[in-house]
Formats: C-alpha cells, sequence, structure tokens
C-alpha cells in the first residue's frame, strides 16, 4: 500500500499542476487542474479517500507530546485538516463552484509560473505554456458550468474581470516578449502565439460572460459559522472559539488605536500628517534600486549583531520585474516577493519591483518611501521575514506539509496550514527589528499603524462571514479605524470575504507568537534567547502556530 504521505504528496501536485510548478515540482507543468464537474466529484472522492487512510493509519493523537515525538503524526494530522477543509470550501460558494477569480487566477497565473522563473531550458517552458494556453478555453467553459447561472458577488466578479484585463495584456505583447528574451527553438513560436491569441479571446468571450451574471449580494460574500470555524479549528488549529477570538482582537485593537495615537503623537502627528511626512521621505530616482539593497544590508547587519536567529547564506538580489509581465502586474495579484519554490535550486533570489516611470518620478517614489521599501519590502518580506521563514521551512523542517504549505501559488498559498506562521512571523520579525532599535520614530508610527490594520482585518474576517457584520459596515470600519481610503478599504473586504480565514491569520499568528515566547521566556529562565527561541519555532516549517505552540510548551512541560 502507498503510504499516505506518498499519496498526499501524489495528490497535490497531480490534482493542482499550477502549485506543482510554483513548488518546483515540474511533471505537470503542461497542464491545468480539471475542475470540469466530473474532475470536481473525483477531486472531493480521492480527498475523502485520503482522509479515510489518514484516519485508519494515524488515528489524531490525544495530545501533542505524540506530535513532537513523531512528524510522521503531525503530518497526518495536517494532511487530514487539509482534506477536511477542502471538502468544506469545495462544498461552499467561496470554492470553484461559486467564485469565477479562482477559475481567472489559475489560468493566468499558470503561464505566469512558467515565464517568470528560469527553473529549465526556455524551449521546455515555452513547450509547457503552449499546452496550458490550449487549454484554457476549455477550462474556462468549465467555469462557466461549475459557477452555473447562479448570480455571483460584484466584487468576485470585478476581481476575476481585472484578472482577464491582466491575461489580454499578458497573452498578447508578453508572451511575445518572453520567447524573444533568450535563445528558444524557431520551431517552438508559431503554436505558442497561435495558442496564446486564442487564450486571450477565451478570456475576452469568458469576460462577456461574467458580466452577464447578477449580483449575489452583499449576503453572499458570507461563507457561515460553520465552514469559518472548521478553517479556524482544523486550517489554523487554533483552540479558541470565534467568539473569544473576536472579544480579543477588538479590545486589542482598541489598544492598537490609542498606541498609534500616542506613536504618531511622538513622531510629530496625528497618524495623517506622519504618513505624509513618511510619503514624501522617499529615495531619489537614481537611488531608487540602491535602496533596497541598503537597507537589506542594514537589516540583516542589525539582526545577526544582536544573534536574534540563524540567517544562513541564502542570497537575495533587487530588480525589474520581466518586461514580458510588466503591463500585465497592475491587473493582477501580483506579489513582488513570491516565496522561492522549494524543489527549484537557487544561487540568488531575484526580488522584482516596477521600474520607475518615465519622466517625473515623484508621485511614484512618494509610493515607495524609504519606510515602505525598510519596513514592507526588507523587513517582512526579502529579508527577515519572509524569506529567511522559508528558508527555514525549505531546510530544517521535517515536516512534509511544513515544508510546501506556504508556497505562493495563484491565488493565495498552498495550504491553509501554512498561514499563520508565514504571515505571523513576516509581521513579528518588524515587532523585533523595532525592539533592537531598528526603528526610526515615524517608522514605529508606521509599524503601529500595521498593526491597527491587522486587528481590523482580524475583526472583519472573524464578524463577516458569520452575518453578524455587515459589507458596509466592514468597509467603514476599515475607514474609521484603520483611517484608510474608502476604495482601499473596499479592496480589503472584497480579498477578506473570498478567502475566510486568511485575514485574521496574520494577526492569530504574530499573537501566538509572542504569547508563546513569553511562556518559554518564564519556563526556560536563564537558557531562553531571542535565537534559540526563533530558530525552534521556525524549525516546525510552515505549519500553524497554535500546534507550534502546544507542541514547543510539550517539549518543557
Amino acid at each position: 500500500m502507498i503510504d499516505p504521505f506518498s499519496r498526499f504528496l501524489d495528490h497535490y501536485y497531480r490534482r493542482r499542476p499550477v502549485n506543482a510548478t510554483f513548488t518546483g515540482m515540474h511533471v505537470y507543468d503542461a497542464t491545468l487542474p480539471d475542475w470540469s464537474p466530473s474532475g470536481l466529484v473525483s477531486l472531493e472522492g480521492e480527498l475523502r479517500t485520503l482522509l479515510a487512510q489518514v484516519n485508519d493509519l494515524y488515528p489524531a493523537p490525544s495530545s501533542a507530546r505524540e506530535y513532537r515525538d513523531d512528524v510522521d503524526l503531525l503530518d497526518a494530522e495536517l494532511i487530514r485538516a487539509f482534506c477536511e477543509t477542502q471538502l468544506s470550501e469545495n462544498a461552499s460558494m467561496h470554492g470553484m463552484r461559486g467564485n469565477p477569480a479562482l477559475w481567472t487566477g489559475e489560468a493566468v497565473f499558470s503561464i505566469v509560473a512558467l515565464m517568470i522563473r528560469d527553473f529549465g531550458p526556455l524551449d521546455d517552458r515555452i513547450r509547457a505554456a503552449t499546452e496550458r494556453l490550449k487549454a484554457i478555453r476549455e477550462f474556462l467553459d468549465h467555469a462557466r458550468v461549475a459557477l452555473g447561472e447562479r448570480p455571483i458577488p460584484a466584487p468576485w466578479t470585478a476581481r476575476a474581470l481585472r484578472d482577464c484585463e491582466g491575461a489580454a495584456l499578458l497573452f498578447t505583447a508578453g508572451v511575445a516578449q518572453w520567447m524573444a528574451s533568450g535563445r528558444h527553438s524557431p520551431a517552438n513560436e508559431p503554436p505558442a502565439l497561435a495558442a496564446a491569441t486564442n487564450a486571450a479571446v477565451a478570456f475576452h468571450d469568458f469576460a462577456d460572460w461574467l458580466r452577464t451574471r447578477g449580483d449575489a449580494g452583499q449576503q453572499a460574500m458570507a461563507c457561515g459559522a460553520e465552514h469559518f470555524d472548521l478553517l479556524l479549528a482544523r486550517g489554523h488549529q487554533s483552540g479558541r472559539t470565534r467568539g473569544a477570538l473576536l472579544d480579543d482582537a477588538r479590545f486589542q485593537l482598541d489598544e492598537a488605536c490609542r498606541a498609534l495615537d500616542t506613536v504618531a503623537h511622538d513622531a510629530g502627528g496625528p497618524w495623517s500628517v506622519v504618513q505624509e511626512h513618511l510619503a514624501a521621505d522617499h529615495p531619489k530616482a537614481d537611488e531608487y534600486f540602491a535602496t533596497f539593497e541598503h537597507q537589506w544590508r542594514v537589516c540583516h547587519r542589525t539582526a545577526l549583531d544582536a544573534n536574534a536567529v540563524s540567517w544562513p547564506d541564502w542570497p537575495i538580489s533587487f530588480g525589474e520585474i520581466p518586461v514580458w509581465t510588466r503591463e500585465a502586474a497592475p491587473y493582477l495579484d501580483y506579489p513582488y516577493y513570491r516565496s522561492p519554490a522549494p524543489l527549484d535550486p537557487y544561487d540568488e533570489y531575484e526580488y522584482t519591483i516596477p521600474p520607475l516611470p518615465l519622466g517625473d518620478a515623484t508621485a511614484y517614489l512618494r509610493t515607495w518611501s524609504h519606510s515602505t521599501i525598510k519596513l514592507c519590502h526588507v523587513m517582512h518580506h526579502a529579508g527577515i521575514g519572509h524569506h529567511l521563514q522559508n528558508w527555514h521551512a525549505y531546510h530544517r523542517s521535517n515536516s512534509r506539509v511544513g515544508k510546501i504549505a506556504a508556497v505562493r501559488c495563484a491565488n493565495r498559498i498552498g495550504v491553509v496550514c501554512g498561514e499563520t506562521l508565514a504571515e505571523g512571523w513576516a509581521c513579528y520579525a518588524t515587532d523585533v527589528m523595532e525592539e533592537l532599535g531598528a526603528l526610526l520614530p515615524r517608522e514605529r508610527a508606521a509599524a503601529q499603524h500595521a498593526r491597527v490594520v491587522r486587528l481590523v482585518r482580524a475583526v472583519v474576517d472573524l464578524s463577516l462571514h458569520d452575518g453578524s457584520l455587515s459589507v458596509e459596515d466592514a468597509v467603514a470600519l476599515f475607514v474609521a479605524r484603520a483611517q484608510m481610503e474608502r476604495a482601499a478599504a473596499r479592496t480589503e473586504v472584497s480579498r477578506c470575504s473570498m478567502f475566510p480565514g486568511s485575514a485574521l491569520s496574520s494577526w492569530l499568528g504574530v499573537q501566538g507568537i509572542h504569547d508563546l515566547r513569553d511562556a518559554l521566556r518564564e519556563r526556560w529562565g536563564d537558557g531562553f534567547s531571542l535565537k534559540r527561541f526563533h530558530d525552534e519555532l521556525l524549525r516546525f516549517g510552515s505549519i500553524p502556530v497554535p500546534l507550534i505552540a502546544r507542541l514547543m510548551l510539550a517539549e518543557v512541560a
């Protein structure tokens, strides 16, 4: 009998070929997922079979001590939770049967995944892209069947339509520019260009079809308490109820807003004034790229001097978004930092950023201020945050699930169990840098504002999906408490509605890490150090912070 771990990986890569490409498993680079009606039934049958096998061979342990001593039991629990949450999502309108952006995002990023990394010869990637481009028409036809004639929440339709706009740019000039970027067989070019043209037409037709769907209204944007509670308890492995977390998040939000007022005042505030000063403090045009490198070196040296964490040599550089995806990127959920593929070899990872616009770049540079580059792009993503956490997950974790869970795929990370550690650590890492004195007064205000935004996201996530908070009230909450523009607030609420439990994960993770650190500082006594705590935490890989806490506390109980 095939063991459940091999069966899980086989299922995961084969049924999610775009995820496989982003993870570095290239056997399925030429295929799209089968989300046809029969394909979804078959997928769900595999999930049930896998769940039954895991339950039979690895019953859920009675205590965290058993997980601690047996990585097979740990992975079995993560696989069990994966199957349960996937089955629940597929049965809801938040899965492939209700959310058109899952389809458009999967299709367009199936090609982006082959274009942005030189993991193999250009000819091989062009051939794989050609096959995927040929399959897009049928894939989007299956989307029409799966989504049916039901109305769709208008914000979800809008998100999918933006993907369609991005696809139109990517599959015309973008594909041609990509093939012109390196040496390849001339014979591969005509089929690829023809397939790209047909895929662009398929997206155009799908966009026309989407515009005929009515608006399902705000109520349809909530996933319901049952599905959300499953994501909370099984996906995030939280032992706390939704109500208890909501009370805590609301209390902390009040505290965080008061702290923002204080910190902003100390920096010359209120926050709106500090925000203006931060935007005005931006690099000169000729220092734009060099600023990223400089801030990374400072962050790296500060962490090493403080002996805060093991930071191995895993080089990262900063360069422009490839020209072939540049025009499409603003229309897509296109991250500047996308986690390196754990199964691909790397000499140096490139963090991609947009080039400066032609002419006067002042307005553009205000959005890429020194504070934004330092806090978001370096500390949170390219430095001590995501990039360092990914190295530990890929090289130190014994968990097969924990190595791949937080890989950024088409619309979100690969497995929900990775969210609280990946996002929680990146936010927590900025807190650590502040503790080490690495933030200036205005940057401390910016970091505090980020905590406020994180808590508003948590409150909205926890209360929108059970229907206790309306969409309009959620937007108003972002505007009032996070001092956010209404358009940006609507985008936040839309994403929160599409991916239940994700907006909560940052706060759940960062708060869990802080709570665990406090507990272990007391238990370890003189044996406590930041480096010991951080290294022990990160060695688990991308698995839920509440589960890591139970494991680490079991070790010292």
